[in-house]
């Protein structure tokens, strides 16, 4: 696959342009660049690495928003046997940026939830970049209390910039339904586990993502208003975004930092879009993991520790020569 590299990743391209470049003259073999070609290969690899040591806020975000990066079927194709989808609120209509379904993931039988971007100009429309409708989680709330009702746990998948704010959203009653699903949450007697693959943007992404065990992919962010919406406030210009990042902390090593996320998975040098396998490899024994020591949690307890989990975030704790 040919890939998109982003600005700061400039100097890794002209690197790859150039290997490239030699592997197409080599290609018949008359001449002996196997070498050359191996050290450039050698140097792409060492410039990956010192780029990805030292990111900023910004560039993180960046990656979180690569268009090759891999979204939720991408995710279910690798690691969700047996999936059967299921459409529709019955209500309104099915949204197409809101997958549900029910599958299994290694032993487990599962309902999956996620947002879905899209590729292309065309599918982008058709999933609304990703963006949910109040249908969207009105038919995710009821793959939920499905879930409940059979005694499933549920598995999130998180990436959008935000819950979809046009005048048909808000007419349809869009903040209706992301409290309700919100308060589902809260007390629905399975377990949950949450992962954002991507971007985690506000409370569209907040709406399917109260849970027990809560992980975020290493290029990830969570936050409740992206950088350009925070510039805007703050500033009153999205120019600076950049700036917004890097003192929002919504990085997962900022998150981990604060206690307010469970785990962080590690992403193939470059980023998640780099190796699709292997990331989903990766998630798939996160997940796992996750649900093994979830499943044998009784649900009162289970219960009790949700509450308990939400209410310790934002808590300050004071040192003692504070």
């Amino acid at each position: 696959m040919s890939l998109t590299f982003l600005e700061f990743e400039k100097p890794i391209e002209e690197l790859e342009q150039k290997i490239a470049e030699l592997q197409r003259i080599n290609k018949d073999g008359d001449l002996s660049l196997e070498q050359e070609i191996q050290r450039l290969q050698y140097r792409s690899l060492e410039q990956t690495r010192e780029i990805f040591s030292k990111l900023g806020a910004w560039q993180i975000i960046q990656i979180a928003r690569h268009p090759e990066r891999p979204y939720t079927l991408d995710y279910v194709d690798r690691i969700v046997d047996d999936f059967q989808e299921i459409h529709g609120d019955r209500m309104f209509s099915d949204d197409p940026a809101i997958i549900s379904g029910i599958g299994f993931i290694d032993s487990y039988r599962v309902a999956v939830i996620g947002h879905q971007k899209g590729r292309d100009t065309k599918e982008r429309t058709y999933r609304n970049f990703g963006m949910p409708k109040p249908e969207g989680y009105r038919k995710a709330q009821r793959v939920m209390e499905l879930a409940d009702r059979f005694s499933l746990p549920i598995v999130t998948l998180i990436d959008t910039p935000g819950a979809f704010p046009g005048v048909d959203a808000e007419e349809r009653g869009q903040s209706q339904a992301i409290a309700s699903i919100i308060q589902l949450m809260t007390y629905i007697s399975t377990p949950i586990v949450s992962i954002v693959i991507g971007e985690g943007g506000s409370g569209g992404a907040l709406a399917i993502g109260v849970c027990d065990r809560l992980i975020m992919l290493q290029y990830s962010t969570y936050s409740v208003i992206s950088p350009e919406g925070c510039a805007s406030i703050l500033w009153k210009s999205s120019d600076k975004a950049d700036q917004a990042a890097e003192a929002m902390g919504l990085t997962s090593k900022d998150l981990m930092e604060m206690n307010l996320v469970d785990e962080v998975v590690s992403e193939p040098l470059g980023g998640a879009h780099r190796n699709y396998d292997d990331i989903a490899h990766s998630v798939k024994l996160s997940l796992v993991k996750a649900l093994d020591f979830l499943s044998v949690i009784p649900s009162k307890e289970l219960l009790e520790r949700r509450y308990d989990r939400l209410m310790d975030f934002g808590a300050l704790k004071l040192n003692k020569n504070s």
